[in-house]
């Protein structure tokens, strides 16, 4: 479960990696009767990150299950060109990673013109001090 702070409110968004994946639809349901704002959905590339979750037909699926938030975080090596992929299959917003350097500005822009929403994540070892030039620009 991941927790956002919003204008001094707390955003409750469950993470679907916690999900049972054989009872997907059922596990979307309990998240909409809970209370959460938003459904957290990790996409993890296998590059980026060792570890390999799922894509936009995914998203796709679950969108058509529930009105929540979609905080689609993107741990991938080459994002921009999953951006418009994921905007198309229901996500609100795009989580991506500092650690991308001199591509987050483009990043952010991409994804902001495509009307979505926008935020950072840093990894456990990096400076928050490489969050400082986009904090007006991330939602």
């Amino acid at each position: 479960m991941h927790l956002w702070a919003e204008e001094d409110q707390k955003i409750v968004a469950p993470s679907l990696l916690a999900a049972d994946f054989s009872r997907l639809a059922a596990e979307i349901g309990k998240i909409n009767r809970s209370g959460a704002d938003w459904i957290h959905l990790d996409i993890m590339d296998g590059h980026f990150v060792p570890n390999l979750s799922f894509g936009p037909a995914v998203v796709e699926k679950v969108r058509a299950l529930s009105n929540l938030f979609f905080d689609v975080h993107l741990m991938c090596s080459k994002p921009e060109i999953l951006i418009k992929s994921f905007q198309q299959a229901g996500a609100d917003g795009l989580t991506f990673h500092v650690e991308l350097g001199d591509r987050v500005n483009d990043l952010i822009w991409q994804a902001k013109s495509l009307g979505l929403k926008v935020g950072l994540a840093v990894n456990p070892p990096t400076s928050m001090i490489l969050v400082r030039p986009f904090l007006k620009l991330i939602d």
